[in-house]
């Protein structure tokens, strides 16, 4: 059975530089932008879900991944967008979440997990078992990594077919980046997978899919997650370099249904997200960098509402999200150190965005709609949203873009999503040169 990805895969592999963006995003803001910006382009739309944001349990968003897919499919009837164009991904799916538990307590949960995303309809699957358990030895070999791996291989093929849809799911192994939420420390030095590495990872997960029996769902395997150098911190961005994955960008090249997915790609300049997917990084996953980018929309319009609105009717979003982050801390606290003043700026601005995790807090919710019903009941006046969102300006003038505050969200966000749409495609490279 085929799968909208393989079209992807097939076309990277026949020598054309293209490549699919996977959102990383439960916003529903990020998605409506996400829907429009895929039906704009007549393409498919990749959403994918981690471990920790989605789970049998409801994960940080207290959602399940049913409750994941019934969001983004009321995303893409909203837009108009058919749903045989959303893919649905579930990310990092392995123990991270029981890593307290001893193994076999945490990967029986893990198995609830697989299982529970394939019965909701996800379709790309990345297998990621790198995570060491209470009573697992450290540094987990790549054996240990590569046998549980199969072992939720064999849970989500058997799922697949009791619902009548064998050979539908597509997998994503490998594991070389940081855990689910962005690295915990600033950045040093980052080096690159290296091509030996690589190739013992595709070696240890066919010997272990063999193992159970499994040795023919090796052709749905159809990304490798490798280290091409890219990441990110609360304050720096390491950019790629592709001098230094030379020997890397050919592990691949006996490999006829596989690409490599590149995690972290978030701020990455569009020549750089391009010369990725020139490298076979036909995968670019982004998160942090959309919501970063919805931060930016709607805190510049809770300035504009500040110069709009008596200050007893404001939404005070910004003040309302910085009091919620201290109450709650621990999405942030161990990420952001120094003194009160360095952690109120990174808790704000941060490229970590640790702050996305705090946008289904009732109260920050309460607030977000308030301002936005301020601004849909006034008029922005052109100067002041030329203030403080330029690039929505211009395209209001040009007549191209409502002057309406949801509106005006979500084109920022598209922002980002056209910068990947154009280093995916080579027409879009073209336009960009």
């Amino acid at each position: 059975m085929s799968n909208p990805l393989d079209t992807v895969v097939a076309l990277h592999k026949r020598g054309k530089a293209v490549g699919v963006t996977s959102i990383c995003s439960a916003h529903p803001l990020v998605l409506r932008a996400a829907m429009a910006q895929a039906r704009e382009d007549g393409d498919l739309v990749l959403i994918e879900a981690t471990s920790n944001q989605v789970d049998q349990d409801g994960g940080y968003t207290g959602m399940r991944p049913v409750d994941f897919r019934d969001l983004v499919h009321r995303a893409a009837d909203r837009a108009g967008l058919p749903r045989e164009r959303v893919v649905l991904g579930g990310d990092h799916l392995g123990p991270n979440r029981w890593r307290s538990l001893p193994a076999e307590q945490a990967m029986a949960r893990a198995d609830v997990l697989v299982a529970a995303y394939v019965e909701a309809g996800f379709t790309k699957i990345h297998l990621d078992c790198s995570y060491p358990c209470a009573d697992d030895q450290t540094p987990l070999t790549d054996e240990v990594m590569a046998t549980r791996a199969a072992r939720m291989l064999a849970v989500a093929e058997k799922t697949a077919a009791a619902m009548g849809r064998a050979g539908e799911l597509r997998y994503v192994i490998g594991t070389e980046v940081p855990v689910p939420g962005g690295a915990e420390e600033t950045i040093e030095e980052l080096l690159p997978t290296t091509a030996e590495s690589a190739r013992s990872t595709l070696a240890r997960h066919r010997a272990a899919f063999a193992e159970q029996g499994l040795e023919h769902v090796w052709p749905q395997v159809i990304a490798l997650v490798v280290q091409p150098g890219v990441e990110f911190d609360h304050l720096r961005v390491v950019d790629y370099d592709r001098d230094r994955t030379k020997d890397l960008q050919r592990v691949l090249d006996d490999e006829p249904t596989m690409v490599f997915e590149a995690h972290s790609t978030d701020y990455q300049t569009v020549p750089r997200l391009a010369a990725l997917v020139e490298d076979h990084w036909a995968v670019l996953k982004v998160g942090p960098g959309l919501t970063f980018a919805l931060r930016e929309a709607l805190f510049a319009l809770a300035a504009i509402e500040t110069e709009l609105v008596p200050e007893h009717d404001r939404s005070s979003l910004p003040e309302v999200v910085e009091q919620r982050m201290r109450a709650e801390p621990g999405q942030w606290a161990k990420y952001y150190t120094g003194d009160a003043a360095t952690q109120r700026l990174a808790r704000r601005y941060s490229y970590s965005d640790r702050m996305r995790y705090y946008w289904p807090d009732p109260e920050i919710q309460a607030a977000e709609r308030r301002l936005l019903v301020n601004l849909t009941d006034r008029n922005i006046p052109l100067p002041l949203l030329s203030q403080y969102l330029p690039d929505q300006y211009q395209r209001v003038r040009e007549g191209t873009l409502d002057n309406h505050p949801v509106e005006l969200v979500l084109d920022r966000v598209r922002d980002v999503l056209r910068g990947y749409r154009h280093a995916a495609t080579p027409s879009g490279r073209r336009r960009t040169a």
